[in-house]
C-alpha cells in the first residue's frame, strides 16, 4: 500500500483536545511536515493544549474561525496546504439539545466553508473529516457486530444530526469535485486536557473536590472509550495510509457501562459507590449503545494500545497535577451545563513569527450556569466593569468593546482624586473590575504638562493612587493603563539590538514631566497587590481619523525622525485587556506588540496602503529639539512577558498592516 506524504498540513480545532493530541504528535513525529493549526478558541479549547508544539520550527497557530472564507482561502494559498485534518465542531451532547442553531453553523455551514475553499484552491490532496460514532443512532442492545462503515446513518440528537449533514457535504464534494476526501467516525475518547463537559473529566473533577458524580438517567449506558494517544495514531495511521473516499471507524470492542466507570473512578479515589454516585434526569434522548466494526482500520495496522485501567490512572493523575488547567469550570460540572452564544470581539490576541493570527468569526462561547429550577440566582457572579476614562480614546474603546462582547460595563462618575465619589461609584455600580483609562497626556501632546505639572500631578499621580486604593478597600482588581514612555535607549539596551527593556527594569527616562508622574506612580503601585499595570507606547488604532493615532500624528507632521520604537495596536490590544482581567493578572506588563518599527516604516506603509503620492522629510533629534518643550522617549519593550501569556500575539509589523492597513487599503 502506497504511503501518503503531506508536505503543508491544516488541522482545524487543534487548540481542542483531540486535534491537539493529533497535532502534537505530528509536530514532534514529523519536523519535515509544516503543521499549520486554525483554532476560534472557544470555551473548550486552550493553548496551553499546544505547549508541547510551541517551540517547534514546523510548528504555526493562527487563531480564527473556520466560518470566515476569506480567512480559509488566505490561509490556504499562503500556507501552501496540501492537507487538512478538520476537528473543528461544537460536539458536546447537551448543549445541542438548548443551542441547535450554534451546532448547524459549526458543524455544518463552517465545514462547507472549507470544503469550498479545497474547490477553489484546487491544492488539496487530501481532506480527512472527522466525524463521530453518534451518526450511525443506537446499536442494539444484543448486537455481536458493531456498525461497520456502510451502516445507515440514523442520528438521534442535533449535536449528530449536524455531524451527519456535514459528512453528506463531504461525501458530495469526493464525487461532485473529485475532492480526496476521507471521513472517520470515532469512539469517545478520554485523556489529558480534556475539557470537563466530557464524563470521565467531569467525574474526575468532582471526585478531587469530594463531590457526586451526576449519572443521567440509570446509569445503563453502554459506552467505548478510547485513550487519546491511542485516538491520535489512528489518525496518523489514516493519514499516511487511509485511502481516499473511505471512512474508517475508530473504535474498541471493550464496552463498559457509564454507571460502572464511575465506580471505576471512586475506586481509583477510595469513595464508597453507594454515596458518591446520583442519578439525575436523563437528557431528552440519550442513545443506549454505540458500538463499531474497526476492522478497516485495523487493517491498515492500527490496534489499541492502552488497557482502560492504565488509561484512566493516567487521566486521574494528569487531572491531579493539572486541576486549574480549564479555571473556572463550575458551570461544567453541573449535571446539565448549557454554553451561552454571546457576542465576541473581531478583534484578538494573536502572535507573530511561527504563530500567526488573522481573523476571528462574529460570537465567542462562554460557560454559563443555568438557573436551577426553583427560580435561584446563577451561582457565578457575572462580569461587570467600571470604567474611568470614558471621553478619553482607551476608555471609549473599552466601552465598545465591552458592547461586543456582551460584557456589562459602566463609566465612573467621580473624579479620580476624590476618594468619596469612587466609592460612590464602586458602591452603586458593583462592579468585578475596575478599569483606569483616565489620565493627563497632555494637550495636543505632552509639551503641554511641561506647563501644567499641578494638574498632572493631580490625575496621573494622586488620582491613579487614590483609585487603587479604594479598589483594594474593596477587594477589586484595577487594570491599569500605563506608559512604556519611561525608558529610552542606553548602553544596555541600544537602538537596534533587539534587547528590549522588562518589566523589572528601572526608569531611565525623565526628559519630560509627563514621563516623570508615570514612572513615579508606577514605583508607588508595586506596593499594591490588586493593580495590573499595562504600559503602552505609542497607540495605534485602525481609525485613521482619530488625531490621537500615531499613524495619524506623523502622516499629519511636515517632518518626523526615524528611530526604531516598540508600540501598542490597540484593535489587538486591548481585547488582550479585557483577557487579562478575566484571568486576574497582576503586576507590571510591556504592554506592546513585539518588535519595533521606525517612523519611515509606518510611512513607507502608509504610501503603500493608503496614499502612493505620499511624501515626507526626515530631521535629527537635534532638529526636532527645536521645535518641542520636552524630549520623547524611544525604546524597545520586551513583550516576552506577555507572549508567552498570549502566544498568539502578534509581532509590530504584522499587527500594523492586518489591523490598521488592511482595514484602511486605498491602492
Amino acid at each position: 500500500m502506497a504511503s501518503y506524504k503531506p508536505k503543508n498540513i491544516l488541522i482545524t480545532g487543534a487548540a481542542g483536545f483531540i486535534a491537539s493530541h493529533v497535532a502534537n504528535r505530528l509536530v514532534r513525529n514529523y519536523p519535515e511536515y509544516k503543521i499549520v493549526v486554525l483554532d476560534k478558541l472557544d470555551y473548550c479549547s486552550n493553548t496551553k493544549n499546544l505547549l508541547p508544539s510551541k517551540l517547534s520550527p514546523n510548528f504555526k497557530f493562527v487563531k480564527g474561525d473556520i466560518e470566515s472564507a476569506d480567512l480559509v482561502n488566505y490561509l490556504l494559498i499562503t500556507e501552501s496546504i496540501d492537507t487538512i485534518m478538520h476537528f473543528a465542531a461544537q460536539t458536546h451532547v447537551d448543549n445541542s439539545f438548548g443551542n441547535s442553531f450554534e451546532f448547524t453553523k459549526n458543524n455544518i455551514y463552517g465545514t462547507h466553508v472549507l470544503l469550498e475553499a479545497c474547490k477553489v484552491t484546487g491544492q488539496i490532496r487530501r481532506f480527512i473529516h472527522v466525524s463521530t460514532d453518534e451518526v450511525y443512532g443506537e446499536t442494539d442492545e444484543d448486537a455481536v457486530v458493531g456498525n461497520h462503515e456502510a451502516s445507515q446513518l440514523l442520528p438521534t440528537n442535533p449535536y449528530s444530526a449536524t455531524k451527519a449533514g456535514a459528512e453528506m457535504l463531504v461525501m458530495a464534494y469526493g464525487r461532485s469535485y473529485g475532492l480526496p476526501v476521507i471521513t472517520t467516525r470515532g469512539n469517545n475518547v478520554y485523556g489529558p486536557n480534556q475539557f470537563p463537559e466530557k464524563l470521565i473529566p467531569k467525574f474526575i473533577l468532582l471526585a478531587m473536590r469530594g463531590k457526586t458524580l451526576p449519572i443521567h438517567g440509570d446509569g445503563s449506558n453502554v459506552r467505548s472509550y478510547l485513550y487519546c494517544e491511542d485516538v491520535a495514531e489512528a489518525f496518523e495511521v489514516i493519514l499516511h495510509k487511509g485511502e481516499v473516499g473511505r471512512v474508517y471507524n475508530i473504535g474498541t470492542k471493550k464496552e463498559r457501562r457509564v454507571i460502572d466507570v464511575a465506580r471505576d473512578i471512586c475506586k481509583l479515589f477510595s469513595m464508597d459507590p453507594e454515596t458518591s454516585i446520583e442519578f439525575v434526569e436523563n437528557r431528552p434522548f440519550n442513545d443506549q449503545r454505540y458500538f463499531l466494526d474497526d476492522q478497516r482500520l485495523k487493517n491498515l495496522g492500527w490496534s489499541e494500545q492502552t488497557v482502560w485501567e492504565d488509561g484512566l490512572k493516567k487521566t486521574i493523575e494528569w487531572y491531579t497535577q493539572n486541576p486549574d488547567w480549564w479555571g473556572d469550570v463550575t458551570g461544567a460540572l453541573l449535571p446539565h451545563p448549557r454554553m451561552l452564544m454571546m457576542p465576541g470581539s473581531t478583534h484578538f490576541d494573536s502572535e507573530d513569527g511561527k504563530e500567526t493570527s488573522y481573523v476571528s468569526g462574529p460570537n465567542q462561547t462562554r460557560m454559563v450556569v443555568p438557573t436551577p429550577k426553583g427560580g435561584s440566582s446563577p451561582q457565578k457572579q457575572s462580569l461587570k466593569f467600571l470604567i474611568y476614562g470614558r471621553t478619553g480614546w482607551i476608555g471609549g474603546l473599552l466601552g465598545q468593546l465591552c458592547e461586543k462582547q456582551g460584557i456589562a460595563f459602566e463609566y465612573g462618575k467621580g473624579r479620580l482624586e476624590d476618594r468619596l465619589s469612587l466609592n460612590a461609584d464602586i458602591q452603586n455600580i458593583k462592579p468585578t473590575h475596575v478599569f483606569n483609562a483616565a489620565g493627563v497626556t497632555g494637550r495636543p501632546n505632552v509639551d503641554w504638562c511641561e506647563s501644567h505639572k499641578t494638574e498632572t500631578i493631580r490625575a496621573n499621580v494622586a488620582g491613579t493612587l487614590t483609585l487603587a486604593d479604594v479598589c483594594r478597600d474593596h477587594g477589586l482588581l484595577m487594570m491599569n493603563f500605563a506608559t512604556g514612555c519611561i525608558f529610552e535607549y542606553d548602553a544596555a539596551h541600544p537602538q537596534g539590538s533587539g534587547i528590549g527593556f522588562k518589566e523589572e527594569d528601572k526608569p531611565n527616562f525623565i526628559g519630560s514631566f509627563y514621563s516623570k508622574t508615570k514612572a513615579m506612580v508606577e514605583e508607588l503601585l508595586k506596593e499594591y497587590d490588586n493593580v495590573c499595570t499595562l504600559r503602552v507606547r505609542m497607540p495605534i488604532s485602525s481609525d485613521l481619523n482619530n488625531p490621537r493615532n500615531f499613524i495619524t500624528k506623523i502622516s499629519r507632521y511636515n517632518k518626523v525622525v526615524n528611530i526604531p520604537n516598540s508600540m501598542t495596536v490597540l484593535d489587538e490590544l486591548l481585547p488582550i485587556s479585557i483577557e487579562m482581567a478575566k484571568k486576574n493578572l497582576r503586576g507590571i506588563w510591556n504592554f506592546t506588540n513585539p518588535g519595533v518599527v521606525s517612523h519611515n516604516e509606518i510611512l513607507e506603509m502608509y504610501k503603500t496602503y493608503i496614499d502612493p503620492k505620499f511624501k515626507w522629510e526626515n530631521f535629527t533629534l537635534e532638529e526636532q529639539a527645536k521645535v518641542i518643550v520636552a524630549p520623547r522617549s524611544n525604546n524597545e519593550m520586551d513583550a516576552s512577558k506577555l507572549k508567552k501569556e498570549f502566544p498568539e500575539l502578534l509581532s509590530i509589523k504584522e499587527s500594523l498592516i492586518k489591523y490598521a492597513f488592511e482595514p484602511n487599503r486605498r491602492t
